[in-house]
């Protein structure tokens, strides 16, 4: 069973007109339902400041709606973005959401104010109140999810609930006080926009876990690394393989069933010739991830697999490449380094390592016997070196990639691929800025978008 669509054929759209084509059906999607603002007689008059409130909870009301879309991982929407990249969109476009229906809570109360007692006040707008409360909590709790030290889990969970609630509510709000609804061409608009969210909603938490379910994987070994970190080695469905591009990563959830909200994202760390197995390179950093080392050979794993378009497939005619890697943002490197040496490939590879100490070093050995294999220099960075270290010392700065990259004018045409904790990548992506390498030539993989 192959997992990934065959190459793409000449005649297929290119990245940035299929980019532009689902930012296109994003906008269509929120714009339509504004359509029913259009005033009838019965509706006609309301004044300007009234029917700029509407048009301020409808268009918050449909944002909201097609936030599931941005979620349920449609890999042909999201491959000309990269699903981090969709996944950030998803929360900066949900804080612009609420923003919006705040906006139209606080105009309507100004201009018609109306008790907020829901023992008088009717039904339809009460919902619509607490609907409008879910929606604050839900991006509360998601832009302070860290802060908080909210559970994963938890997180996901109370993220479903506030979100499916919060949207029916908005739903029941929307029709009972709809009299830009009078018209049966704006109920049936709204009527399947709503049948769409539901089909959604079905999709995700409904036919994905089913299709998952009749597809179990099985942990093969299970393998402890420097750092803290866990391989596991996972084997597909019997019979079936496994095709992904280095650098892509799969969802895995070690739960009893795939319907329980308990998926990871994690990095495939292997060679992209490998296909009868794949190993995810899990470091300790939270309940889920500390436990994996506990994980025993032959327990069944569910694998949604595999995601993203960050890698050195998405770029095959570059000379060379350069990769800068924090931690175990190592991981996707690993798979492009065994996969580029599987190949047989020799183009020139710089490796910038960042870690703590020496001996918390993932793959270390591995790097070495990889440089044999490759055109490799790994340049080690250590934040807490011992004395007689004789490497670069600190953080990956410009003064360090200045010392190890080739000179001009193949520095300005090597691509570069940076995977690690977001200041860390920020602050490469101003130094290679500095050192004048052309935006276009890197490229970030997105360490903390859940």
């Amino acid at each position: 069973m192959t997992l990934v669509p065959p190459t793409p054929k000449r005649q297929r759209r290119s990245p940035a007109s299929a980019a532009a084509l689902w930012l296109g059906l994003y906008l269509l999607a929120v714009t339509v339902p504004l359509f029913a603002l259009l005033p009838a007689p019965a509706s006609a008059g309301a004044g300007f400041a009234w029917d700029f409130a509407m048009a301020l909870g409808y268009a918050g009301i449909a944002m909201l709606g097609v936030q599931f879309a941005l979620t349920a991982r449609f890999k042909r929407a999201t491959s000309p973005f990269g699903i981090d990249i969709v996944y950030y969109f998803h929360r900066y476009l949900a804080i612009a959401a609420v923003l919006l229906v705040t906006a139209h809570v606080a105009l309507l109360q100004l201009m018609a104010p109306m008790t907020l007692d829901p023992r008088v006040a009717p039904a339809h707008l009460t919902a619509g109140r607490i609907g409008f409360v879910l929606f604050v909590l839900l991006v509360l709790s998601s832009v302070l999810r860290h802060r908080l030290r909210l559970p994963y889990e938890a997180w996901r969970i109370a993220h479903a609930l506030l979100a499916t609630t919060g949207f029916a509510l908005a739903l029941w709000h929307l029709v009972g006080a709809g009299r830009y609804l009078d018209e049966t061409w704006k109920r049936a608009l709204w009527l399947a926009y709503g049948l769409f969210w539901l089909a959604l909603i079905a999709h995700v938490r409904v036919l994905r876990p089913a299709r998952l379910a009749a597809r179990p994987w099985r942990v093969r070994a299970v393998r402890a690394e420097r750092g803290r970190v866990t391989t596991l080695v996972l084997d597909p469905p019997a019979g079936q393989r496994i095709d992904f591009a280095p650098g892509q990563f799969a969802w895995l959830s070690l739960a009893r069933t795939p319907w329980t909200m308990q998926e990871h994202p994690f990095s495939i760390a292997s060679s992209a010739a490998q296909h009868d197995a794949i190993e995810l390179s899990i470091k300790a950093l939270g309940d889920f991830s500390s436990a994996v080392q506990q994980v025993r050979p032959g327990t069944i794993a569910w694998v949604d697999a595999p995601y993203g378009t960050f890698g050195i497939d998405a770029l095959p005619e570059a000379p060379g490449y350069v990769f800068v890697a924090g931690g175990v943002g190592i991981a996707p490197i690993m798979s492009m380094l065994r996969s580029l040496a599987d190949r047989g490939d020799r183009r020139p590879l710089v490796l910038f390592y960042g870690n703590s100490a020496w001996d918390r070093i993932a793959f270390r050995e591995e790097l070495d016997t990889l440089t044999g294999r490759l055109p490799l220099r790994v340049v080690h960075v250590l934040q807490e070196p011992l004395a007689d270290w004789p490497g670069e010392v600190g953080l990956v700065t410009q003064a360090v990639l200045d010392r190890h990259l080739p000179p001009a004018p193949l520095r300005q045409r090597l691509h570069y691929l940076l995977c690690g904790p977001t200041p860390m990548t920020l602050s490469v992506e101003r130094s290679l800025a500095a050192l004048r390498v052309p935006a276009a030539q890197v490229h970030s993989e997105l360490f903390d978008w859940v």
